[in-house]
């Protein structure tokens, strides 16, 4: 290794807790269901059994080998009927033996289908919170997301395990051990955590890599760890932030693995990648300046969402409006940033059975946060590139960001009427802000293609797209 003395490292007894399977687990609890043996999805529009899988318990993933944000159309199995659907089935590559055929039916018979309930999940996860909060304060508490979090166990650990004789790392478990049952025996929801006596980094990887597949659902992976541990990930998206474009970029680098990544010149991976780079570098050798209290955050470059639709749109009239509606969210983000883009970019995701997979487009354009201009950039860049196609998914970001307070004004702009488009703009951000995002909508929201009111119904982003961000 050599590059590292890892006894100046920084270090602090890091717990990550997941809660497995959160969704689908509340789901399964409310119904007085066993969530790790019961065979149950979320599906938006459940009650018409035509929308995405936004979550599944591990049985169902199991028995149809379905992840999350899949179709209805994908399961080996007619959502309304439960009978095996050979189509679906041929379309899967999935065999039809007779066998299979009632393995699948018999499944199908006990599997709950159910809509999602936002409200349920927020509440549930803040019972969670409180949990956290009876073993430690909530300045050592960083939320990850609503069903992840980061808790720093190093102020309390001998005031639970005051034993001696135990090291921190046994204390680590011991602690963690408690916190998982009581989350059990409070919910009836069952956590995975991965700990650190290092840092948030390698908690966060222990999760991911191996606490999931052991029988305590727990594992520890400190400095000590990084050689056999985390340069041993066999998969480089398997480590966190390296995605399938970074992986692509480490590549053609010569990089295949994450040994290779920890063991390659720094001043290579900053000269091809930037400072992302030197993070992975220093992230590959376990090094990371993340704390609970003051958590690393990256420098937005851009700012973006993207959503999977619910059906086949191919009316550019259609999908004008969900690209004008997303355009409108992002634009909103934009201005809470106190930014203004200098660049718009869209991607449209094409149907399976789509010859082109997806597109995409960029423009640049003069500085703006304003609404109404940005939905015609957007709008303008899809009708300009689009030659038609069943699309399925469509995203909007902007980049190139610079202060709100840049603008360009030239004598042919009516300042008046630009004034009085920012105050009208203002007073709409403040009234959603206070009441809501959907307390004003536009009457384009009541056209069966809009997304709006449907992705209001949904918590941030998650899954499939819902108001990113926005209240």
């Amino acid at each position: 290794m050599g590059y590292f003395d890892y006894s100046r490292e920084p270090r602090a007894d890091i717990a990550f807790v997941d809660m497995k399977s959160f969704y689908a687990s509340v789901e399964c609890v409310a119904r007085g269901l066993h969530p790790l043996k019961t065979s149950l999805c979320v599906m938006s529009r459940a009650e018409n059994a035509s929308g995405l899988i936004l979550a599944s318990s591990p049985m169902f993933k199991k028995v149809f080998g379905k992840a999350n944000v899949s179709r209805a159309y994908d399961l080996p199995f007619d959502v309304h009927t439960r009978k095996f659907s050979y189509y679906n089935a041929k379309r899967q590559g999935l065999p039809t033996t007779p066998e299979f055929v009632k393995y699948i039916e018999d499944w199908a018979k006990v599997t709950f289908i159910v809509p999602p309930r936002m409200d349920a999940y927020i509440e549930k996860n803040i019972e969670i919170q409180h949990i956290f909060q009876n073993y430690a304060s909530p300045e050592d508490i960083l939320p990850y997301s609503i069903d992840e979090g980061f808790i720093d166990l190093t102020s309390s650990l001998n005031y639970f395990i005051p034993d001696k004789t135990l090291g921190k790392k046994e204390k680590l478990d011991k602690v963690s051990a408690m916190i998982q049952r009581e989350i059990w025996q409070k919910t009836g929801i069952y956590s995975t955590v991965g700990m650190s006596n290092a840092n948030p980094l390698l908690a966060k990887l222990a999760l991911d890599n191996e606490a999931k597949k052991t029988p305590t659902m727990r594992a520890n992976w400190s400095y000590e760890d990084v050689e056999s541990k985390v340069w041993a990930i066999p998969k480089m998206t398997d480590f966190w932030g390296i995605g399938s474009r970074m992986e692509k970029r480490l590549n053609k680098l010569g990089i295949f693995s994450i040994k290779e990544l920890a063991n390659c010149n720094p001043d290579i991976l900053k000269k091809e990648l930037g400072v992302v780079g030197v993070d992975l570098f220093f992230h590959a050798n376990g090094i990371d300046e993340s704390n609970v209290h003051k958590p690393y955050k990256a420098k937005s470059k851009s700012i973006g969402n993207s959503q999977v639709l619910p059906r086949d749109y191919t009316k550019q009239a259609d999908i004008d409006l969900v690209f004008g509606e997303m355009a409108e969210q992002v634009a909103i983000r934009l201005r809470r940033a106190h930014k203004k883009t200098t660049n718009v970019s869209i991607y449209v995701g094409f149907s399976k059975a789509a010859p082109q997979r997806h597109l995409q487009a960029q423009m640049k354009i003069e500085p703006t946060n304003n609404t109404n201009q940005l939905i015609k950039h957007v709008t303008t860049l899809f009708r300009k590139k689009y030659t038609g196609g069943v699309v399925r998914h469509i995203g909007v970001s902007y980049s190139g960001l610079v202060d709100e307070s840049y603008g360009l004004i030239s004598l042919f702009d009516d300042v008046e009427k630009i004034e009085k488009e920012e105050r009208l703009q203002s007073a709409i951000d403040a009234i959603r802000d206070q009441f809501g995002f959907t307390t004003i909508q536009k009457a384009n929201a009541l056209k069966e293609a809009s997304r709006s009111l449907e992705r209001s119904r949904l918590v941030g982003g998650h899954s499939a797209g819902g108001l990113d961000g926005l209240k």
